[in-house]
């Protein structure tokens, strides 16, 4: 369907909800995946595996915090909606995770399965939040901002600032770590790239 056909179609209150959830659900899934082969990626998702691998500290409350700077730029650069979603599903991405160790144990994941896995899952997981107007917060944002005001596509944002975090990740990680997580980070931000167009549905 034409964007000219749906122009006056916006999601309902319940549609952006269960939209949200489903989509942070699928993210979270394939963090889980992610860290299961002890794997990375990028953006702030990505930061926070670090910061977790190297102090021990849960993903999910790194995760949420260093989130929180980004909160008050998406509010002045897309408004309160984008600012509340991207909240709500940062938490519920964090909260899902951490849900995820006790009920879902992975013994053994192969970590370029791990890394495929996670690109699709997560990929689609973050095409769902933009699809309502939410974001996985830090470069997310940043990310879905200049695509609006620009035409820079979302995943080539975000894969500039991955290249440059799995740079660093190579002083922290074992390289043939580093090197399946950015295989893994590559297929997110081509499934975003190819897929991320704001004329094929309606956003409030």
């Amino acid at each position: 369907m034409s964007a000219d056909l749906t122009s006056d179609r916006h999601y309902t209150f319940f549609e952006d909800i269960q939209g949200l959830v489903i989509a942070s659900a699928q993210a979270a899934l394939g963090i889980h995946l992610l860290r299961a082969a002890g794997l990375v990626t990028g953006g702030t998702a990505g930061a926070a595996l670090i910061l977790s691998y190297a102090t021990g500290w849960s993903f999910g409350l790194v995760f949420f915090v260093i989130n929180i700077p980004f909160y008050g730029f998406a509010w002045m650069a897309r408004g309160p909606v984008f600012c509340v979603k991207s909240l709500t599903t940062v938490t519920l991405v964090s909260l899902m995770a951490e849900a995820l160790k006790p009920v879902f144990h992975i013994a053994e994941l192969q970590p370029g399965v791990a890394a495929v896995l996670f690109g699709v899952s997560a990929g689609v997981g973050l095409l769902g939040l933009f699809r309502h107007s939410g974001s996985l917060g830090g470069v997310s944002i940043v990310a879905v901002i200049l695509q609006d005001r620009f035409g820079f596509k979302a995943g080539w944002t975000q894969t500039i600032h991955d290249l440059i975090l799995f740079a660093i990740a190579f002083f922290i990680l074992p390289p043939e770590r580093v090197l399946w997580s950015l295989l893994g980070a590559v297929i997110l931000n081509f499934v975003i790239a190819f897929n991320h167009r704001r004329d094929w549905y309606i956003v409030t």
